[in-house]
């Protein structure tokens, strides 16, 4: 028998916290239990090998039987509901990494529920026909093609009741290639159907398809008309290492900027005017590079290209990557985001290294990193690392970002008594958008409102996403059981999900604008980025005025003031002053005396 490896990774809230000691068995397709496992402080586990059949089978269009044996995974811990995944496709010599997504119990929940994910066989092995339908006209208004994130998948046919998930892109393209084909294809195959998998996501995007119609989301699941996508299932390295490589990339026709519609269909029991599946294999193994591949099945003046513009994100990839003897403000960026990421993943070992100089210690904390989500672990931040860590740095910093928020807004445990509807306005719906975008951290199926203290159609479709998913009657109302069910669900994420440890020197700094500050020259003092300060305290300006109260994330290191000694000053007034010590700011400024002359530089902790 052959053997395929299945490691698991148990996280929430967009990847921001690590579940550690999480209890998950893997079952043979007779129940049996054949390994019991417990994830470790990145919320994952170590591999196991899995008895399979040869990867031949997988490769050849013409075999009838299942190329892969199925394995099923039970996952459990205390505070959240539980994840059973059933059918998981084990090929020979792939590692499959499966995502387990838990959801915090409810507050007074008695016992967890089950959440049940079948993953079964990918398209290709579908006997079901596909007429795939979209524009391979350049729109008349022409913009620049993005990366949606995070991208809306509605699971279902367009116009059912399914819900909807939002996923990173990059996710989303590794979760569609797992589940359309075999991950045992030949890599210019695996990468031409990719390519394809891409470009017509980002036709979907670029067109409006579906938000032009009307529909809150991007693409669906349904492969009559889009493309394969099971939320929960795993994803194989082969898969996982291209997309990493070429998630930004897409095909359009020489001289036009719209991404070309890539329809495509197995090319057996289906077939299509678009590229087939099966016969990329075929011309992969002839030799064909993936371009050629598809020029086989699109037109001939198809090319290649990418963008770096992705929708959401913090700062944009430099272009270039960083690496052993980098420096500036993209190297400071990236330490400050590994920083901040490192209080929830402490296995990430702490940057020594000075703000801006890519250093050895940077590199290892870069490698673990990688390590930990799946890139490459060469400790050169190229694009997909610096997307990966971009997102989770988002993601971390919106969390605490909440909790500030949810102090600052007095949250208690009782909920209000109004029943608010589309239209209504007040402190009430701000209470109900906050808790709706807490919970849209933990419930990938509910999108977070914007907090402006209107019930307009934003906050509706949330409304809507978390009655269905409380089995409510969807009529977005917050009546009594909905504000219960809002209330039950916030108290539940606060007292299951575990809170990381601050760390020395992390959080944030209350600053107070003097004259002569910028965003740009506080960012440089305190090793952060203009954007991250503008993110944190919600600028959209980049004006400041005097006296300003501002929110400075702090990286870890200590960060300093730095004085000019003026007449009159002593230590112990400085001291008073900053709210500091004497002796902490005689050891940052390198004295040993008391004695200060005018004109005397000091470094004070902020």
């Amino acid at each position: 028998m052959a053997i395929g490896y299945l490691n698991m990774q148990a996280r929430t809230a967009h990847d921001a916290v690590p579940l550690s000691g999480v209890q998950i068995r893997v079952l043979d397709a007779w129940g049996n239990s054949l390994y019991s496992l417990v994830t470790d402080e990145n919320g994952e586990t170590d591999s196991v090998p899995l008895e399979t059949v040869d990867k031949s089978y997988s490769q050849n269009q013409y075999f009838s039987g299942t190329p892969y044996v199925s394995y099923h995974v039970l996952a459990q811990a205390s505070g959240f509901n539980s994840i059973y995944v059933s059918d998981i496709p084990i090929y020979d010599g792939e590692t499959a990494t499966l995502p387990l997504t838990l959801v915090p119990m409810q507050n007074a929940q008695r016992s967890p529920s089950q959440t049940e994910i079948s993953i079964g066989k990918p398209a290709v092995a579908s006997h079901e026909p596909r007429s795939q339908e979209g524009s391979t006209e350049e729109p008349r208004i022409l913009r620049q093609v993005v990366i949606p994130d995070p991208i809306t998948v509605h699971l279902g046919s367009p116009s059912s009741s399914a819900q909807n998930v939002q996923v990173s892109f990059p996710d989303y393209v590794k979760n569609v290639a797992s589940s359309e084909i075999y991950p045992t294809w030949p890599e210019a195959a695996l990468t031409a159907n990719i390519y394809a998998i891409i470009t017509f996501a980002l036709n979907r995007v670029f067109t409006e398809w579906y938000r032009s119609k009307g529909y809150s989301f991007d693409i669906t699941n349904s492969t009559a008309y889009d493309q394969a996508f099971v939320y929960g299932r795993p994803i194989y390295d082969s898969i996982n290492r291209i997309v990493n490589r070429i998630f930004n990339e897409y095909a359009r026709r020489s001289g036009q900027i719209s991404p070309y519609f890539t329809s495509f269909c197995n090319g057996t029991t289906a077939t299509c005017s678009g590229l087939s599946q099966w016969g990329t294999v075929t011309l992969a193994n002839q030799g064909l590079s993936p371009i050629q591949i598809l020029r086989s099945y699109y037109p001939k003046d198809l090319e290649l290209v990418q963008t770096n513009i992705i929708t959401g994100s913090l700062s944009s990839y430099p272009g270039s990557p960083l690496r052993v003897g980098s420096s500036g403000l993209d190297v400071q960026t990236i330490q400050t985001y590994l920083n901040r990421i490192r209080r929830n993943y402490p296995a990430i070992p702490a940057i020594q290294d000075s703000p801006g100089v890519f250093g050895e210690s940077t590199k290892a904390a870069v490698v673990k990193f990688q390590s930990i989500f799946n890139l490459a672990p060469d400790g050169i931040v190229g694009k997909s690392t610096w997307y990966k860590i971009s997102s989770l740095y988002a993601a971390v910093a919106r969390l605490a970002e909440l909790d500030s928020e949810g102090v600052t807004l007095g949250i208690g445990t009782v909920p209000p008594s109004s029943v608010l509807r589309q239209g209504s306005t007040g402190p009430d719906v701000i209470t109900l958008q906050y808790l709706l975008d807490v919970i849209s951290q933990y419930y990938p199926n509910i999108p977070g409102p914007k907090q402006d203290g209107v019930f307009g159609s934003g906050t509706k479709q949330a409304v809507v996403a978390f009655q269905q998913q409380m089995r409510l009657s969807p009529d977005g109302i917050v009546g009594p059981l909905t504000w219960k069910a809002l209330y039950d669900t916030y108290l539940g994420i606060g007292q299951n999900v575990p809170t990381p440890s601050p760390g020395p020197g992390a959080g944030t700094i209350q600053y107070t604008v003097r004259a002569g500050d910028s965003l740009w020259l506080i960012a440089q003092r305190y090793g952060t980025t203009v954007d991250a300060i503008k993110r944190l305290n919600g600028l959209s300006s980049d004006m400041l005025s005097i006296g300003q109260v501002l929110q400075i994330p702090s990286s870890g290191n200590v960060p300093y003031i730095e004085y000019t000694v003026q007449s009159g000053d002593t230590l112990w007034l400085l001291a008073r002053r900053y709210h500091t010590t004497v002796d902490a700011i005689k050891k940052l400024s390198g004295i040993t005396s008391d004695l200060l002359s005018i004109g005397q530089k000091l470094r004070i902790p902020a």
